[in-house]
């Protein structure tokens, strides 16, 4: 199976020219790239949180292989998806998906299920393919789509993505796909999006989810964070970073509906 782009030339450019420099535009050399285990990077047009999520792949050292969450946006398909084998069409070239990895994380959490319907129209995983192409051109990956808000779902797949990495015996990154607060004005999206940041540097699975409820706070992507969280305690994560936040506002000016953006690393 080939999944072909569904946002390329909206999302980010078509052309694999104007695509390689504008990713390059918003990557740049780190002195020192860290081996983490997980991070959280936005997924809007590149024209808006590209810059975030290059940041944060700018100071990683992406391994051969990755576990991508994110969250269904539209209602299509499985509320808990995955695809565990076939290759992603990109403007910059094909990305593989890692079947071993797939299917072991499937047996481990039998709840999710194998289906394309889902993931055919998703832009929340597909916009990372072309920066992980660019900075790690032979990486495979799983794609895993969350459309559930049961914490007791969300932590149980965060339990089996630990432990299928655990048992991999090489490094593998869990990357969550989220934008942040959606739609209100920059200061109170700032205000709700700083809440939802104390608990993901505090590597507070829980009380993310508690936050993101209680405080209304219209993060798309929880649902992914709350998983990758849980991974990545598992897996024995110790320090969280904020490698960079801003707001649609700091691109268009416009501060009355902003959506909220933040990058992070957890090692």
């Amino acid at each position: 199976m080939i999944r072909l782009p569904a946002v390329a030339g909206r999302f980010y450019p078509s052309d694999p020219a104007e695509l390689a420099r504008l990713i390059g535009q918003y990557t740049f050399k780190s002195a020192k790239k860290r081996k983490a285990l997980g991070c959280l990077v936005p997924h809007a047009g590149y024209i808006y949180s590209g810059h975030v999520a290059g940041a944060v792949y700018s100071e990683l050292e992406i391994p051969g292989r990755c576990i991508l969450l994110g969250p269904r946006h539209f209602p299509r398909g499985e509320p808990l998806s995955i695809l565990t084998e076939g290759l992603w069409q990109t403007p910059l070239g094909q990305a593989r998906i890692d079947s071993t990895l797939g299917q072991a994380l499937a047996n481990m959490f039998p709840r999710l299920q194998e289906d394309a319907i889902a993931q055919e129209t998703e832009h929340s995983l597909e916009v990372q393919i072309p920066f992980l192409l660019q900075l790690a051109p032979d990486f495979r990956f799983v794609p895993v789509l969350l459309a559930t808000d049961r914490y007791a779902v969300l932590e149980e797949l965060g339990h089996a993505v630990a432990a299928v990495v655990q048992a991999r015996g090489e490094r593998v990154l869990v990357i969550a796909s989220s934008d942040m607060n959606h739609y209100e004005n920059d200061a109170v999206t700032r205000a709700k999006d700083q809440r939802a940041i104390e608990r993901i540097l505090a590597l507070d699975p829980r009380g993310l989810y508690d936050t993101v409820r209680n405080e209304q706070i219209s993060m798309c992507g929880y649902a992914a964070a709350v998983a990758m969280l849980v991974a990545v305690n598992d897996l024995g994560a110790t320090n969280a970073e904020l490698i960079r936040y801003a707001t649609s506002g700091d691109v268009t000016g416009e501060r009355e509906q902003v959506v909220g953006y933040a990058g992070c690393i957890f090692h």
